[in-house]
């Protein structure tokens, strides 16, 4: 099994390594652990990309579909209150406040899980906080 096959295969201490050998092996192994940081970052991102990208589409697709229907909403909300009442234009007012009402309500609870959602990668921040606690402990050598 050659080391140049795996990268991430560390070899077995030498235990009559000097300091100089010592100091070439924690550098490597520094090395490998940040190279290994940066391609796990680069996978999660890959993923929260991919799963963003889908969202937006099943997004984009339901804001088109929802348009139509709230088109064809109005149109008939309208012609209602106009047959019952005599008067178009007071079924278009009537139908234009109930659309903005709602549309105020939806926006509100928009911004309100906009606020809640977390945009820093939670994944990768744990990552991080366990390896600087792992770097930050003492040795028991």
């Amino acid at each position: 099994m050659a080391t140049s096959q795996f990268p991430n295969h560390r070899p077995s201490p030498d235990t009559d390594a000097g300091f100089a050998e010592l100091i070439q092996q924690l550098t490597d192994d520094s090395k490998r652990l940040a190279g290994n940081e940066v391609r796990l970052a680069k996978l999660e991102m890959a993923e929260h990309v991919r799963t963003g990208g889908r969202g937006a589409m099943e997004l984009g697709i339901a804001f088109g579909a929802g348009v139509v229907a709230l088109s064809a909403l109005t149109i008939c909300g309208i012609a209602a209150i106009a047959a019952a009442v005599g008067k178009l234009w007071i079924g278009a007012i009537v139908i234009g406040v109930v659309e903005l009402v709602v549309g105020l309500v939806c926006v509100q609870q928009g911004v309100r899980t906009l606020g809640r959602v977390s945009y820093s990668l939670p994944e990768t921040r744990a990552s991080l906080r366990e390896t600087e606690s792992w770097v930050a402990a003492p040795r028991a050598d």
